[in-house]
C-alpha cells in the first residue's frame, strides 16, 4: 500500500510568537526549486499566514517516506529562516500573539472564517494527515469503520500540543480540544455505505456546517481528490521520524483492516459517546497514560498497545524493527508533549521550549 503525509507548521519568533510570512517562505522554497535546487517539493499556505503545510510523495516504505519528510522538513526550515521566522512542528500557538488572525489571501479562507467566526479561528492548530491508497470510495468507508476503534491511540501516539498562550493546559493534545470547535470535526460516524456517507454530506452541506465537501473535518475521511483514505487524528509531529512512524502504523493498521474487509469480519460498532470519551482521555493524557484497548475496551497503557500493533508491520523486517526502536525511544524520552514540558520546566523560558522545537522539527539523526 502506498502512504503519504501532510503536515502543517507554525512560524514564529524566537520566543514562540506567530511571524506572518508564510507566502514568503513558501515563495522561498518554490524559487529554489526553480533553480533546481533538490527535487520539486509540495508546499502551501494555511489558514493563517503564520503557518505552511507540506505533502510527501507517494511513498512504498518507511525509509523512502523518512526520507522525504526529512527533506520537506530541511528545506522549508531554511526557508522560513531566510524570511526572519522559525518553523515549529508542533499542534499549538504556544505563546499570546497581538495578532492572531492574520488570515491568508485567498477568497475560501476568508469565506470560512466569516462564516464561522473568530472563536472558532482563535484555536487554528497544526495537525498530520495521512493518506493510504486504497481501491474505491466504498472500501474508505469500510476502512473507517475498522480504525475508529484505534483513533485514541494514534491520538496519544502523535500528542504535541500541552502549552497554548502562554498556559500549560493540562492535556497533552491541546490541539485535538481545540480543533472540536470546528463544527464537522471529531470522529467519523459508523458509515453503512457510501450512500450513508453521501446522505451525511448533503446534511452538513444544507446546514451550512460545512461550505464545501473539502470542509467534512472529520478524524478519518475518504479523500475527495484522490483514492485514498485520510487519518487526520494527529497532532503534527514533533520530528520526521515521529511522523514516519505515524505513517507506518496507519498502514499496518490499514492492512489489517483491508484482511478483515476480505474476510468479511465486520467492524466493531463502538458507540459514538464511547470513542468521543476515549478521544478525551487520549488527549488529556498522551502517550505516557492508558487508552481504551481497541479490542477489548479495557484500559491499558498506550505503550504497550502501540507495541503490539508494530510487530504487526507489513513492510517486513527493517519496517518492523524501525518501529519497534522508534517506540523504545520514545518510551525513554516521552513523547512531544512530556518533552515540551521537560524544555520548559528546566528555567520556566519559552525561548527553550522554541528552541528544542527548532531541533526536532528537522533532526536528521539516524533512528
Amino acid at each position: 500500500m502506498t502512504v503519504g503525509v501532510e503536515e502543517e507548521f507554525f512560524l514564529t519568533g524566537n520566543s514562540g510568537e506567530l511571524v506572518h510570512v508564510a507566502e514568503g517562505t513558501i515563495a522561498t522554497a518554490d524559487e529554489a526549486n526553480a533553480e533546481g535546487e533538490g527535487d520539486a517539493i509540495d508546499v502551501k499556505a494555511e489558514l493563517l499566514r503564520a503557518q505552511v503545510e507540506s505533502g510527501s510523495e507517494i511513498c512504498r516504505d518507511h525509509r523512502e517516506l523518512r526520507a522525504n519528510l526529512t527533506d520537506l522538513r530541511a528545506r522549508l526550515a531554511e526557508a522560513a529562516r531566510e524570511q526572519g521566522a522559525r518553523l515549529l512542528a508542533c499542534g499549538t500557538i504556544l505563546t499570546d500573539s497581538t495578532d492572531p488572525h492574520r488570515i491568508t489571501v485567498g477568497r475560501r479562507f476568508h469565506r470560512i472564517v466569516d462564516h464561522v467566526g473568530d472563536f472558532v479561528v482563535d484555536g487554528t492548530t497544526c495537525g498530520c494527515h495521512v493518506h493510504i491508497g486504497v481501491d474505491s470510495p466504498d472500501i474508505a468507508m469500510r476502512v473507517s469503520n475498522h480504525l475508529r476503534p484505534w483513533l485514541p491511540v494514534l491520538l496519544a501516539l502523535s500528542a504535541n500540543s500541552p502549552f497554548y498562550r502562554g498556559a500549560d493546559t493540562g492535556y497533552a493534545s491541546s490541539r485535538y480540544l481545540l480543533w472540536g470547535r470546528w463544527p464537522t470535526s471529531g470522529p467519523p460516524p459508523y458509515l453503512e455505505s457510501v450512500e450513508h456517507y453521501e446522505r451525511i454530506v448533503r446534511g452538513l452541506l444544507t446546514s451550512t456546517a460545512a461550505l464545501d465537501r473539502g470542509m467534512i473535518y472529520w478524524d478519518i475521511r475518504p479523500c475527495e481528490h484522490q483514492p485514498t483514505v485520510e487519518i487526520r487524528v494527529h497532532d503534527t509531529a514533533a520530528t520526521a521520524t515521529e511522523a514516519t512512524l505515524i505513517g507506518v502504523l496507519v498502514r499496518t493498521l490499514v492492512a489489517g483492516a483491508l484482511e478483515r474487509i476480505d474476510h468479511r469480519v465486520p467492524a466493531e460498532k463502538l458507540p459514538h459517546e464511547v470513542l468521543r470519551a476515549n478521544l478525551w482521555l487520549a488527549a488529556r493524557d498522551g502517550l505516557e497514560g492508558q487508552c481504551a484497548d481497541p479490542v477489548t475496551g479495557e484500559l491499558r497503557p498506550v505503550h504497550d498497545i502501540l507495541a503490539e500493533l508494530a510487530a504487526r508491520c507489513p513492510g517486513g523486517r527493517a519496517e518492523t524493527d524501525f518501529a519497534a526502536s522508534t517506540l523504545a525511544e520514545l518510551r525513554r524520552t516521552g513523547g512531544g508533549a512530556a518533552r515540551q514540558r521537560a524544555a520548559y520546566r528546566r528555567r520556566h523560558r519559552w525561548e527553550d521550549v522554541v528552541t528544542m522545537l527548532v531541533a526536532q522539527t528537522h533532526d536528521t539523526s539516524p533512528v
